[in-house]
């Protein structure tokens, strides 16, 4: 009996068509039965919009990564309009967030830094999940993770609200778990002794398994093309860690997901 797994973070079209495809037509044989492809933008979301149309494995997520230059009002209102005809076809608003790496980056050059065009544009993307009943996909890390639980908190999305890739201090990990947040831990998770704790602490609830591939991984990883199969060892790695026996551990962090992300009914039938 094969386990199942889910991949809840990836930029699909980030990959070369070659690997596009090589990835589609191996996710079975490892048990993957979706991948939430998150976008950077509007090209990008139409392209994840193809994707999903063309493999049924593919859940679109629509949004605009904050580690880049602000789009234009009329860039941001075309994303939006988008977002709204295409909402059957959405399975979370995302990746979106705040520009942690590139205001550390900014400062450290001594430019200033006006974070507030940013937060505006999440708390619009917050509100635009929350009208229409969808999860958000969140890039908010260390002090941003505060800022953007007051504005979850805000709109009443904090249940909805899966924070990728996570890193933050133990206040702001309590707050989360508290409120209902998800997390996913990406193959890092196997050598990185921080994130090994942070799934010490985290509610088993709560978490999903990730990749955000294309990035690349060291440790074991180095030098592989990421692969939501990968997904498998990351799932071993947080059995192992947590102490929970690991065919629970899998069944749990697939569901999970299916609870998550609300795919419960492309799933039944499934087997682990």
């Amino acid at each position: 009996m094969q386990s199942s797994y889910i991949d809840t973070h990836i930029h699909l079209d980030a990959y070369s068509a070659e690997a596009q495809g090589t990835i589609l037509a191996e996710l079975a044989g490892c048990g993957v039965t979706s991948l939430i492809s998150v976008s950077m933008g509007l090209e990008s979301a139409r392209s994840n919009l193809l994707l999903s149309r063309q493999h049924a494995s593919v859940k679109p997520a629509f949004g605009f990564h904050p580690e880049q230059p602000l789009p234009t009002a009329e860039e941001a209102g075309e994303l939006f309009l988008f977002m709204e005809h295409h909402l059957k076809d959405m399975a979370a608003v995302g990746e979106v967030g705040l520009p942690y790496y590139t205001r550390i980056e900014a400062e450290a050059r001594g430019e200033t830094w006006d974070n507030r065009p940013y937060e505006e544009l999440l708390e619009r993307f917050i509100a635009f999940a929350a009208k229409h009943g969808k999860p958000i996909v969140l890039h908010a890390v260390y002090e941003d993770a505060d800022v953007a639980y007051a504005l979850l908190k805000k709109h009443g999305m904090l249940a909805a609200a899966h924070f990728h890739w996570f890193k933050g201090s133990a206040d702001t990990i309590e707050r989360l778990a508290r409120g209902g947040s998800y997390i996913s831990f990406t193959p890092d998770l196997l050598y990185e002794e921080d994130i090994q704790e942070l799934a010490r602490r985290y509610p088993a609830e709560q978490v999903m398994t990730e990749t955000d591939g294309p990035w690349p991984f060291e440790g074991p990883f180095a030098g592989r093309l990421t692969h939501p199969c990968m997904t498998a060892e990351v799932a071993a790695a947080w059995a192992e860690i947590t102490g929970i026996e690991a065919q629970s551990a899998v069944e749990l962090l697939y569901r999970n997901a299916l609870r998550f992300y609300r795919l419960e009914e492309a799933a039944a039938g499934s087997e682990f």
